[in-house]
């Protein structure tokens, strides 16, 4: 039997940093409110030069390098994403063209802030299906474009950001074996209004009237969001932990999606997991969709809270409504 294992992490951050202050300004919020509101002091912002597959090669190049890989060594790419660069291509494409990997199969997952969780399973599946060896996850999102600064439930909130994993399949060796131990999706289509960009697809096409109302722009009703995210990611790790007969005390390290401290906080009190064991970055990020989880990975491992055989508990909610949990022996 094959077993998947991350063998390298990387991440990415543009340059330029937006202060609570920047954003609170439009909307009349004080910098210490909006931290106070959202765990965020301040996020990242793509350059205009900046499209998400820019982000994700960046996010790439180091998690090769983790890995001891050259992108020749792929075989294969899964990208996560709700700002694709363009409708076709697909983004993974564009990366694939960057990194110089031609011919190897590439696609987008388009499944929000669960994206990243979605495409582990599908490389997973390659991999342990035996039509790939290797193969890159990586989740990039320029969420800023997206977003309307007047609207202040999504304003405070997004920033710009990528995340990497490169993946092996290896001979399992017994009960602990290291790599991925399981990953369990869960969607809700009824809940898709929740969170959502309305116009600029087939149903809604782009017209003046759509550019004018700013269909185009992300839009979010954030309290019942909040309550079905805490809800479902609560329900999706216990049942997680238990089909895979883990223990929470036996949980090294928590990385969840970074979408709110409030989240983090609320979730993790309800789970009673105590704080040194989760991994937050959402201060200095601030939330980046689908690629929040890889970055608040790739900053666990890089800063020594993740060791070999450590058992790491992954967890994601989204747009869709989508959620998912995963289990990783390091």
């Amino acid at each position: 039997m094959i077993r998947t294992r991350i063998i390298g992490t990387g991440s990415y951050l543009p340059e330029r940093v937006v202060s609570n202050h920047e954003v609170g300004a439009l909307l009349g919020i004080d910098p210490a409110v909006v931290s106070r509101l959202t765990g965020i002091q301040e996020r990242r912002r793509a350059a205009a030069s900046q499209a998400s597959s820019d982000l994700a090669v960046q996010a790439a190049r180091p998690a090769l390098e983790a890995a001891g890989f050259s992108a020749s060594d792929l075989g294969a790419i899964v990208l996560s994403t709700t700002s694709p660069d363009t409708f076709f291509p697909s983004t993974a494409c564009h990366v694939q063209r960057m990194l110089g990997c031609s011919s190897i199969p590439a696609f987008d997952v388009a499944a929000s802030c669960s994206g990243f969780l979605y495409g582990l399973s599908m490389a997973d599946a390659m991999i342990r299906s035996g039509q790939v060896k290797t193969c890159l996850v990586v989740a990039a999102e320029v969420k800023s474009r997206s977003v309307d600064p007047a609207d202040g439930d999504t304003a405070l909130l997004f920033g710009d950001g990528a995340g990497a994993v490169v993946l092996r399949g290896e001979p399992e060796a017994g009960e602990l074996s290291q790599g991925l131990l399981g990953l369990r999706l869960r969607a809700d289509g009824a809940q898709h209004g929740l969170i959502t960009i309305p116009s600029g697809g087939s149903r809604r096409p782009t017209t003046p009237g759509t550019v004018e109302e700013k269909g185009h722009t992300l839009r979010m009703q954030g309290a019942p969001l909040f309550r079905l995210a805490v809800k479902r990611l609560e329900q999706v790790i216990r049942e997680t932990l238990k089909e895979f007969g883990v223990e929470l005390q036996d949980v090294a390290q928590v990385v969840l999606h970074q979408a709110n401290g409030r989240i983090l906080d609320h979730l993790t009190k309800r789970l009673g997991i105590s704080p040194e064991r989760v991994c937050s970055v959402i201060g200095r990020y601030g939330n980046t969709s689908s690629a929040s989880l890889p970055i608040a990975l790739d900053h666990a491992v890089r800063s020594g809270n993740i060791h070999p055989h450590d058992i790491v508990l992954l967890g994601s909610f989204g747009g869709g409504v989508t959620w998912a949990a995963g289990l990783v022996r390091w």
